[in-house]
């Protein structure tokens, strides 16, 4: 295996869009290089991956060779469906790329499809064709010719390029050079050796199918507000994210991304974390899809029949509800801007995170306030996590942030237990289910005067992160959110200014300003810069909640999309595309917008 070598610099995080068929997820650089994709699912080993190495890590480029041309990149209105466009003097070029299967479409096998159009004059394209099975530790063998190549690896899935031109084997992967004329288009589709292949002439039904899809799923949303367009994109990409085999919802589409350049804080997300993906289920529902809602919650209803449990839940499973593989280094990868080491799987997967519970809770009263009534057997699972939440509130745990310190008792974690027994309380009320009310009751009342009397720190004037803290947090933005407080009880407000203070700078909020037991200081974290957005619209401060929701706006990428965090300067970092942040931008965006129509009636205006 060779060493890591890094001598071209990775293509910017946020130079990429993302295409996907609930399976997995494509990431299509600017420059029209496929440079991170996992096969088939999620949580497969990667076949490009050279984001993260771009010597090694394998890619999949189609492009003009025409250098002096105009790039823009685009997605066809309300899809999933990628365009980037080489503009020239003499010619022009369009790329189209998309993803199509049967758990999207009903009918075959999963593809990924790059259509090729010269729109004006004469060009060359290059094709370029590098996989790397395995994480990159396997350079496959290679049988090109006529019309397709064949990548083949022991262990891993048999690729096959097709398309109507010749192509040559050369270094484990095949190139073509083509010249194409205004008018040509060309079909190039990677699939699985084996499969049915596309019928030639084929493509153009199934690109208009694909649309067809999308822009009918778009067209459900509800949201008619100001900053439509990064909304209807924030939808699009959650449901990206969305198994259309299983309900679950992947964290992010990429492993090893920086949350430090240069530094060691290289995680995998490709799996469903309870918060995560509950957080996900409420922003959907707030633009009208009920449908990702029932779904996951028969997801999630199985997972304490799954692990044998007594309530408990850990706080991530694998997308098919197994658990997440142990934590592991690929040595062998240089790492996004030599960010290293570069981890597949994750050790968090083990720690207590008794937030996770209110985070379920709360979506599952959700969809079943405004969704299908909860069945009998799913409601005993219910009944089991809640007693297992009064039995544990109490824990020291590891908190939403995953830090790798020693365990405490954290705000936010005994904030979500109450969360969850208030959640099934009032669902149990609403369906009139059997529940241990005096229990839950009792419990509930003695969480929030426990949270009271430790979290709330007289002597600063606000409440603290932590038991025995004088710091605060990002996730106590969650507090007015979940309607543990009023958004303008005095005392909120003076945490408020106190977050506002010590951790937001020009829109961009951090979660912490701590030592985490991790080598490195973060950037900002994009979830926690919206959630402050909506806390301000919520305490009446809504210029300030507008000016900093357009600043946010702006420093998504040329098509709206956001990784975790964002560096100083408003550059993306971090894995991508990321479902907390894009939730999150959800959530602000519609009671802001609300909120400036003065149409808080609405009744997910909470």
């Amino acid at each position: 295996m060779a060493e890591p070598n890094a001598t071209r610099p990775p293509r910017p995080i946020a130079a990429h869009g993302a295409i996907g068929n609930m399976a997995t997820i494509a990431l299509v650089a600017l420059d029209g290089a496929v440079d991170f994709l996992c096969w088939p699912d999620f949580d497969s080993p990667s076949i490009f991956a050279a984001l993260l190495d771009p010597e090694q890590g394998g890619h999949f480029t189609i492009a003009p060779e025409d250098g002096d041309m105009r790039v823009v990149q685009t997605y066809l209105p309300a899809t999933n469906v990628l365009l980037t466009q080489w503009l020239g003097e003499e010619s022009s070029v369009h790329v189209t790329d998309y993803m199509a299967s049967s758990e999207q479409l009903g009918h075959g096998p999963a593809r990924m499809l790059r259509r090729v159009h010269v729109t004006s004059g004469e060009a060359r394209i290059r094709v370029d064709c590098q996989p790397r099975f395995d994480y990159a530790r396997q350079r496959p063998e290679v049988a090109a010719g006529q019309d397709q190549a064949v990548f083949s690896a022991p262990g891993a899935p048999r690729l096959r390029l097709s398309a109507p031109v010749a192509f040559e084997a050369a270094d484990g992967g095949a190139l073509a050079s083509i010249v194409m004329r205004e008018g040509d288009v060309i079909d190039f589709v990677l699939d699985e050796d084996g499969d049915p292949p596309l019928q030639a002439g084929a493509g153009d039904a199934l690109l208009r199918e694909v649309v067809q899809y999308w822009q009918a799923w778009s067209q459900r949303s509800t949201y008619r507000g100001r900053w439509r367009e990064a909304v209807t994109r924030s939808a699009l990409v959650l449901k990206l994210m969305t198994s259309g085999r299983h309900g679950s919802i992947v964290a992010a589409a990429t492993f090893g991304l920086p949350e430090v350049l240069g530094g060691s804080r290289n995680w995998d997300y490709r799996a469903t974390w309870i918060r995560d993906a509950s957080f996900t289920v409420y922003a959907l529902m707030r633009l009208g899809y009920i449908d990702e809602a029932k779904a996951f919650t028969r997801w999630t209803a199985e997972l304490p029949k799954h692990d044998q449990s007594d309530g408990h839940l850990r706080i991530m499973y694998a997308f098919d509800g197994s658990p997440v593989g142990e934590e592991t280094e690929l040595g062998h990868l240089a790492g996004y801007a030599n960010s290293r080491p570069v981890r597949i799987g994750n050790a968090a997967a083990s720690q207590l995170q008794l937030d996770i519970f209110g985070a379920l809770l709360d979506s599952i009263y959700l969809s079943n306030k405004y969704g299908e009534a909860i069945s009998h057997a799913d409601w005993m699972g219910v009944c089991q996590v809640v007693n297992f939440v009064c039995d544990n509130w109490k824990r020291p745990d590891a908190g939403i942030w995953e830090g790798r310190e020693p365990a405490r008792e954290h705000l936010h974690s005994q904030l979500m237990c109450w969360v969850a027994v208030d959640r099934a309380l009032r669902l149990a009320g609403k369906r009139s289910l059997c529940a241990p009310f005096d229990r839950w009751i009792a419990a509930r009342n003695e969480m929030s005067r426990y949270i009271w009397d430790t979290f709330w720190n007289e002597e600063l004037g606000h409440f603290v992160r932590s038991k025995g803290s004088r710091n605060v947090d990002g996730a106590m933005l969650m507090m007015p959110l979940v309607r543990f407080i009023g958004s303008t009880d005095p005392q909120w407000l003076a945490t408020l200014d106190a977050i506002g203070d010590q951790l937001s700078h020009d829109a961009l909020v951090q979660r912490y300003d701590r030592d985490d037991g991790l080598e490195g200081k973060e950037g900002a974290f994009a979830a926690c810069s919206f959630w402050y957005v909506e806390c301000l619209a919520r305490a009446g401060r809504i210029d300030h909640a507008r000016n900093n929701m357009e600043k946010l706006i702006a420093y998504g990428n040329h098509v709206h999309l956001y990784a975790e965090e964002f560096t100083n300067k408003a550059e993306l970092l971090g894995n991508f595309p990321q479902a907390f942040t894009h939730l999150a931008l959800i959530s602000a965006a519609t009671y802001l917008d609300a909120a400036i129509e003065g149409k808080l009636g609405h009744p997910w205006q909470l």
